[in-house]
C-alpha cells in the first residue's frame, strides 16, 4: 500500500475514501434486462446441468432461472462450479447479481454473485431481498497491483480503530453545525447502509478538509503579520502627487478603493501580502504603478516582476510613457521629483545591464521592471520596499521568496493576476494573501463583440471573417490573428507526437508561420502582415511589437505571447484560429487585447469542431459573456480542481479528497471565518491539541516549506 498508493499509516488508509459505490442494482425483471449493465434479479432455479467440453477436460455449470416474466441463463466455469452446483438446486429461490452479457444471441450472467433466500415467511424473505440488493458496494481508487476488493478487506481490518481517530474539529464547531463525530463519519463513508449515510459522512469530512487547510493558511497570515517591515507612506507633494496631477483622466471608483487598501497596508509595520485581481483591462497596472510611486516617495525602491521579456518590455514602455519626465531622474529635462525607471532582462547587452545594476545599488533607480533576471545573486537593491508580481500563476513561490530576500527587511508584496479566480479558489490557493478586486472598466474602454465561426460547417463564415478584418484595417484600425503553434521544424515534431497521441484531433494545430503566408498571399493580400512568436530573438520581438504599436503593421499573426499585457488601443479585431485548443480563461485573456481604445472590439473564435461537441459549448460560453469571474467558474467546472489548484497542490498529494472547490463555496468561506477566529485567539492552538495533530499530518515537511515560501 505504501508503494502503490502512498498509504503509510492506518490513518492514511482510513482517509482513502471510496471513489464511488456500486449498487447491486435495483431489482430487474428478467424480461427487460439491459446488456452490459450490473443487475440484481430475484428468481427461481428452473434447471441446472453440468456440461463437459474440451474432450471432457473442462466443465461448466449452466443454470436456467425464471421469475415468471422470462428466463435467463447463468454460467459457472472450472473449479468455480462446485459450490453453486450444491446450492442452486431446481426450485431454490435466490438473488443473483452480475453483469449481463450475450452468448449465442442469448443473454446470460457469467459467475454471478448470489444470495440464497431460504424459506421463512414472505415478509422476511422480502426484507432480505431489500437489504441485500440495496447495499452499497464501495469501489476504491485502486491500482493493477491492488484491486479495490483487497483495499476493502484491509479497510475492514482497520475500521474498528476508527473509534480512536483524533477529531480535529473543536467540539463547539462540530455541534454548532450538526456534524457527525469523526469515527461515525469514517464508518459511514466506508460501509454505508444508504445514500444518506454517504451524504452525512461527506458533509463532515468536507469540513475537516476545508477547516484544517484554512487553519494552516490563517496561521501563516498571522505569522506574516508578526514580521517587521518598513512602513512606506507617500510624502505630500512628492512623486505620487506629481504623477496624479498630470493624469489625463480620473481613476475609477474601483481603482481609488483598491489604491486606498494598498496604501493602508503599505503604511503598517508588517509586510503587505495582497492579491490584486482585475478583469482584463481594468487598469491594474495603473494601481500597481501608484503603489510603486508611493514607496519611492517614502525613500524605498520598487521591483515589478513580469513572466516574459515581451511583457517586461511592454510594462517598461507603458510605465515610462505614463510617467513622462517623472521617469527621467538624474537626466536633463527630468522633473524635480523624478526617479529612474530601469529595465532588467536576461537578453540585455552587458553595458546596459551593468548600468542598470549600478542604478539599483546606488538608489539612482527607484523602479525596476524585469523578468526572472531580477532574482539573480548579482542584483543588489539599495532599499527594496515593494515587490509587484505580475501574472502570479506563471511565477513560482521559490522566486517570490528569493526576491523577498533582497530587502533589508521583508518587502511589501503585491501580486497581480488578470485571470479572474473564483472567490473560493482564491481563498484556497492564495489563502495567505488579502484580496482586492477591480471589476470596473475604465472610461473610454469599449465593449467587445465575440462570435464563434464554425469553419467546417459554414466555410463562408470564415471568408466573411477575413472580410471583417479588411474592413477594420480600411477604417484605420489593426488586427491580431492568433494561432496555437509556431510552425517550424521543432514544432512539427511535437505536433506529430501530439496528434498521434490524440486521435480525435487528426490534424496538427494551425501554425503562425503557415497562416501568415496564406493570409498574405490570399484573403489579406496587400495588407502589412507580420509574425510574432516566442522563438524569435528578443530584439526582433521588440521591433515587431514597436512597429505594431506605431501603426506600421496592419495584421499581427502571433502565438499566445500577446496573451497578457500587450496594449495597442488601435487594434480592434482579433481572429483566434483553432480556438477550441485554448482554455476558457486563455481565450478571455486574448480577447482582452482588443477594444482597448474608443472603437468597439471584435473577437472571432474559429473552430472546426462539430456543433454538439463540448469544445463548441466552451466557445459558446466565452462568446456569451464578458464576465471573467463567470468564465473562470465554467473553466474550473470543466477542468477539475487539480489543474487550477496547480502549483498550490503540486509536489504534494492533493489534500482535497472530498472537498470540491467550486461546489463547496459556502463551506470554504465558513471554514475560513472559523479558522481566523480560532487562530487569532490561540495562534499556537495550545487549547486544541487534536487540531494541532491534524495540522501536523496535513503539513508534512515539504508542504510546510512550500506554504512558508508562499
Amino acid at each position: 500500500m505504501a508503494e502503490h498508493l502512498d498509504l503509510h499509516t492506518v490513518g492514511d488508509l482510513l482517509h482513502h475514501y471510496p471513489r464511488r459505490y456500486a449498487e447491486r442494482g435495483e431489482l430487474t425483471t428478467l424480461s427487460d434486462l439491459p446488456l452490459d449493465e450490473h443487475v440484481t434479479v430475484v428468481a427461481q432455479v428452473a434447471s441446472a446441468r453440468v456440461l463437459k467440453f474440451n474432450n471432457g477436460r473442462g466443465q461448466r455449470l449452466e443454470v436456467t432461472i425464471t421469475d415468471g416474466s422470462g428466463q435467463l441463463q447463468l454460467v459457472f466455469f472450472g473449479r468455480g462450479i462446485h459450490k453453486p452446483h450444491k446450492d442452486l438446486l431446481p426450485g431454490t429461490r435466490a438473488m443473483f447479481a452480475g453483469k449481463v452479457s450475450a452468448f449465442n444471441r442469448k443473454l446470460q450472467l457469467a459467475h454471478p454473485a448470489y444470495q440464497l433466500l431460504r424459506g421463512g415467511s414472505g415478509a422476511e424473505a422480502e426484507d432480505a431481498v431489500e437489504s441485500w440488493a440495496g447495499a452499497l458496494i464501495p469501489i476504491y481508487p485502486a491500482t493493477a497491483k491492488l484491486e479495490s476488493w483487497k483495499i476493502a478487506k484491509a479497510v475492514d481490518a482497520v475500521l474498528p480503530s476508527a473509534q480512536d481517530a483524533v477529531d480535529p474539529l473543536p467540539p463547539s464547531l462540530r455541534q454548532g453545525r450538526g456534524l457527525v463525530p469523526l469515527p461515525e463519519a469514517l464508518l459511514k463513508i466506508h460501509r454505508p447502509h444508504s445514500k444518506a449515510d454517504v451524504a452525512d459522512a461527506k458533509d463532515r469530512l468536507k469540513w475537516d478538509e476545508a477547516f484544517v487547510l484554512q487553519v494552516a493558511l490563517a496561521r501563516r497570515r498571522f505569522a506574516e503579520t508578526q514580521l517587521p517591515a518598513v512602513p512606506r507612506r507617500p510624502t505630500p507633494d512628492g512623486l505620487l502627487d506629481a504623477f496624479d496631477a498630470k493624469l489625463p483622466f480620473t481613476l475609477t471608483d474601483g481603482q481609488q478603493r483598491v489604491s486606498k487598501e494598498i496604501f493602508d497596508d503599505l503604511a503598517t509595520e508588517h509586510p503587505m501580502h495582497r492579491l490584486l485581481q482585475g478583469e482584463v483591462g481594468s487598469g491594474k497596472t495603473m494601481v500597481a504603478l501608484r503603489a510603486m510611486l508611493a514607496v519611492v516617495d517614502a525613500g524605498g525602491q520598487a521591483a515589478m516582476l513580469a513572466p516574459t521579456e515581451v511583457l517586461a518590455q511592454q510594462h517598461h514602455r507603458s510605465i515610462t510613457e505614463m510617467m513622462g519626465e517623472l521617469a527621467e531622474g538624474g537626466m536633463l529635462g527630468g522633473a524635480e521629483h523624478a526617479t529612474k525607471v530601469v529595465l532588467l532582462t536576461g537578453s540585455m547587452g552587458a553595458a546596459a545591464r551593468r548600468q542598470a545594476l549600478l542604478d539599483l545599488a546606488t538608489a539612482e533607480a527607484g523602479i525596476v521592471i524585469g523578468t526572472h533576471a531580477l532574482i539573480e545573486d548579482k542584483v543588489q537593491f539599495h532599499d527594496l520596499g515593494l515587490v509587484v508580481v505580475d501574472e502570479q500563476h506563471r511565477f513560482g513561490v521559490e522566486q517570490r521568496d528569493a526576491l523577498r530576500g533582497k530587502g533589508k527587511q521583508p518587502p511589501h508584496l503585491l501580486v497581480m493576476t488578470a485571470t479572474p479566480i473564483p472567490r473560493t479558489v482564491a481563498m484556497t490557493v492564495f489563502g495567505d494573501l488579502e484580496t482586492s478586486v477591480l471589476d470596473q472598466l475604465p472610461a473610454g474602454r469599449s465593449p467587445i463583440a465575440t462570435h464563434v465561426v464554425p469553419a467546417a460547417d459554414k466555410p463562408h463564415f470564415l471568408a466573411r471573417a477575413w472580410e471583417r478584418v479588411r474592413e477594420e484595417v480600411e477604417n484605420g484600425h489593426q488586427a491580431y490573428v492568433v494561432c496555437p503553434r509556431i510552425g517550424d521544424d521543432l514544432d512539427e515534431k511535437s505536433a506529430k507526437k501530439k496528434s498521434a497521441e490524440d486521435e480525435a484531433e487528426k490534424r496538427p494545430p494551425l501554425a503562425v508561420v503557415e497562416v501568415a503566408e496564406q493570409l498574405a498571399a490570399g484573403p489579406l493580400k496587400g495588407l502589412r502582415v507580420e509574425v510574432l512568436h516566442g522563438r524569435m530573438a528578443p530584439e526582433d520581438k521588440d521591433a515587431v511589437m514597436r512597429s505594431f504599436a506605431a501603426g506600421e503593421v496592419d495584421v499581427l499573426v502571433a502565438t499566445t505571447v500577446i496573451e497578457v499585457g500587450v496594449n495597442v488601443p488601435n487594434a480592434t479585431a482579433m481572429v483566434i484560429m483553432d480556438a477550441d485548443r485554448f482554455g476558457v480563461s486563455q481565450l478571455h485573456q486574448l480577447r482582452g487585447r482588443v477594444g482597448r481604445g474608443s472603437a468597439a472590439g471584435l473577437c472571432l473564435l474559429v473552430s472546426e469542431m462539430p456543433e454538439a461537441s463540448p469544445a463548441r459549448a466552451r466557445l459558446g460560453a466565452v462568446a456569451a459573456t464578458l464576465d471573467g469571474f463567470e468564465l473562470s467558474r465554467i473553466d474550473l467546472e470543466q477542468r477539475r480542481e487539480g489543474d487550477v489548484l496547480g502549483q498550490a497542490q503540486s509536489g504534494v498529494r492533493s489534500s482535497l479528497r472530498v472537498l470540491a472547490v467550486i461546489d463547496d463555496e459556502e463551506i470554504i468561506a465558513e471554514a475560513r471565518e472559523e479558522a481566523v477566529r480560532i487562530v487569532s485567539a490561540d495562534p499556537e492552538l495550545t487549547r486544541l491539541p487534536a487540531l494541532r495533530t491534524a495540522l501536523d499530518a496535513l503539513l508534512d515537511k515539504d508542504r510546510e516549506e512550500y506554504l512558508d515560501k508562499g
